[in-house]
């Protein structure tokens, strides 16, 4: 049984996590990290955990105006230039068998803003037929553009590690 980390980034910053999230899952799973432009709508059978992040956008998922905004504060190619999350998520398949999910985002490190990519993924992916293992996750940034706050990758290794943990306790799972 292997782990997808799947993910959407505009500037680098969830990319970042979702590679430290999947270095943390490793220590019990198999990996795969997986940009959501180029994921097919459909697990594989030995798909166990589905791990899915994405920045936090106008109080949630990104939409095709809120990356299109994300792309004029760069003179960079995004890492993401084409559908998102939200996208994904809209055209998934219900998983033939039970496959456990969790979610994170990324968001500006302000408190008290409102919304979370990774509360409405959890949500969506609830809906879909996933059995969500951990509360959504969110790892903070300095600006829409980042960079990540300092601790946030030691941060998002250790709640891998700690997916991977629950995920293999529940499931049984040896490595």
């Amino acid at each position: 049984m292997r782990a997808i980390v799947l993910y959407e980034s505009m500037f680098g910053n969830t990319q970042q996590v979702a590679r430290a999230i999947a270095d943390g899952l490793s220590e019990r799973l198999n990996v795969e990290v997986i940009e959501v432009g180029s994921a097919a709508g459909r697990l594989t059978q030995d798909v166990g955990l589905l791990v899915a992040g994405a920045p936090t956008h106008a109080f949630g998922l990104s939409r095709p105006q809120t990356r299109a905004s994300a792309a004029q504060q760069t003179t960079d190619s995004l890492v993401s230039r084409a559908d998102g999350l939200r996208e994904w998520l809209a055209s998934a398949e219900r998983p033939a068998k039970p496959v456990a999910a969790a979610t994170f985002d990324t968001r500006i490190a302000k408190p008290k803003l409102p919304g979370s990519a990774a509360r409405a993924a959890a949500r969506r992916l609830h809906g879909l037929g996933f059995t969500l293992i951990a509360d959504p996750a969110s790892f903070y940034v300095g600006g829409s553009r980042g960079p990540l706050s300092e601790g946030e990758l030691e941060r998002a290794r250790k709640w891998g590690a700690e997916l991977g943990r629950t995920f293999a306790t529940r499931a049984g799972v040896v490595h």
